[in-house]
């Protein structure tokens, strides 16, 4: 999973950016860490299932914001480009 996120073409990381990206149709994949707070993930969660996407959960928002390269926690992220 780990290298999905990483080598993707285009992606997009945190809340903001992947509802925008939700709300386009361009998410083909979207990771979520559990210990982010509800609050912050449910309006994502909530448009997964409109959008019938399955999300990838990680184990933390460091995880996360590694997988992505940057070098703070991410609570959400998504690939646009494979």
């Amino acid at each position: 999973m780990d290298d999905l996120i990483s080598n993707a073409r285009r992606k997009v990381v945190g809340t903001k950016q992947t509802i925008k990206a939700l709300e386009r149709g361009e998410v083909l994949q979207i990771f979520i860490a559990r210990d982010a707070e509800d609050k912050v993930v449910s309006p994502v969660l909530a448009l997964c299932e409109t959008g019938n996407l399955e999300p990838q959960f990680v184990e933390t928002m460091f995880q996360l914001g590694k997988m992505c390269g940057i070098k703070v926690r991410a609570a959400v992220a998504a690939i646009i480009e494979e």
